[in-house]
């Protein structure tokens, strides 16, 4: 049995490496991997490392920057033209199944229902509008996907009121954590902090909902009263946002927050980088469905503070692996931060506390079992 899996870009972030999990499954239970990508990029070559066949393809990714007459003309035509594509794809390999990761990718749903193929989409996202976007994946969801994964209670409860047919079926997120336990930590002197330091991290793709400049609001404040703390930033922007990278440059000049905060952009070093870090920050400013790096920090043995942004709330508990925020509330943010930074053993103890929970909430045998029991699950109903 061959399988079509369709992705909305080529990075190494959250859905991408959970795509990753999703085809060492479905490889596992016998399956042929086929993989289109939207663009070129790292993934292409970790995909083809597992023994899947990847394909480069526009496939008319759905974003918000869309949602107009010149940008659903733009759509329909890489649509179309993915459409062929796909046909091309279909007579070459007899695909028997359509995986679809996230939402973005609206292309595989209908195709897959024209060629009267099962379908499943595995939702990531939590989308607060325009409602022709939200009105046009209801649409396709009911009438397409009878079962989509959806990576927390959070994001199902946000999709099940808008769908008529479809029931959403919740999958947690799990990922290896070797590295994440295992790995050596950097010095600080790569951080660019002082001895003694203690970290403040945050690791997110640039874009609007992510709230990096939230946390340098916060690292801001901080450093005026505690300036043991160093501020450490990862990550780049997803395309189109470049603009908020150099707000956050711009910010961290302006401010002159250049001593206590560092800003290391793209790493392939993140279990390293989170093993030397005190402290986790995940300050989300629009719903975060899942987030995957908390399962990262919490294998490092970090506590953590993020926002009640969605998933964050089914993986940190509160005043016991970490803190839980309201979204935008600096002060909130600064109160939860500062009782950390005073009490080294809360720390430590809220860390042993998310490892051993992450470990055995969010393992990833149990994803494993999951993906494969609903995989022959859909088969079995198709």
């Amino acid at each position: 049995m061959t399988v079509l899996f369709l992705n909305s870009s080529s990075d190494r972030y959250g859905s991408s490496r959970i795509l990753v999990e999703v085809v060492k499954v479905y490889q596992a239970a016998g399956l042929k991997a086929v993989v289109v990508l939207s663009e070129p990029g790292p993934l292409q070559q970790l995909l083809a490392d597992l023994g899947a066949l990847v394909y480069i393809k526009n496939l008319g990714i759905l974003r918000r920057k869309y949602v107009t007459p010149s940008g659903v003309f733009n759509r329909l035509k890489r649509n179309f033209k993915a459409y062929r594509f796909l046909n091309q794809l279909h007579r070459e390999f007899q695909f028997e199944l359509v995986y679809s990761n996230t939402l973005a990718v609206v292309v595989g749903a209908q195709w897959a229902k024209w060629n009267k193929l099962p379908h499943i989409w595995h939702i990531h996202e939590i989308l607060l509008g325009p409602p022709p976007l939200l009105g046009l994946l209801k649409r396709l969801l009911d009438n397409t996907t009878p079962y989509p994964i959806v990576v927390s209670e959070a994001v199902k409860h946000h999709w099940e009121d808008k769908l008529s047919k479809s029931i959403p079926v919740v999958i947690h997120n799990g990922i290896p954590y070797e590295d994440f336990l295992i790995k050596d930590p950097l010095s600080l002197k790569e951080l660019n902090a002082a001895d003694n330091s203690i970290i403040i991290t945050m690791v997110g793709r640039i874009n609007p909902g992510k709230g990096q400049l939230f946390f340098l609001e916060i690292a801001k404040q901080l450093s005026i009263h505690y300036p043991q703390c160093h501020f450490v930033l990862v990550g780049d922007p997803f395309p189109g946002y470049e603009n908020l990278e150099a707000e956050i440059s711009n910010y961290i000049s302006e401010h002159r927050l250049k001593n206590c905060v560092t800003n290391l952009g793209f790493r392939e070093d993140i279990a390293s980088i989170l093993r030397t870090t005190d402290i986790f920050v995940l300050p989300s400013i629009l719903p975060d469905s899942f987030p995957t790096v908390i399962l990262e920090a919490m294998a490092a043995e970090c506590p953590v503070v993020a926002t009640l942004s969605g998933g964050a709330s089914e993986l940190v508990l509160d005043g016991e692996t970490g803190f839980l925020i309201p979204i935008n509330d600096l002060d909130s943010a600064v109160n939860a931060l500062i009782k950390l930074i005073l009490n080294q053993e809360i720390r430590h103890n809220f860390g042993r506390a998310g490892k051993n929970r992450v470990l055995k909430e969010f393992s990833l045998d149990s994803f494993s079992k999951n993906i494969e029991n609903h995989l022959w699950q859909q088969l079995g109903k198709n």
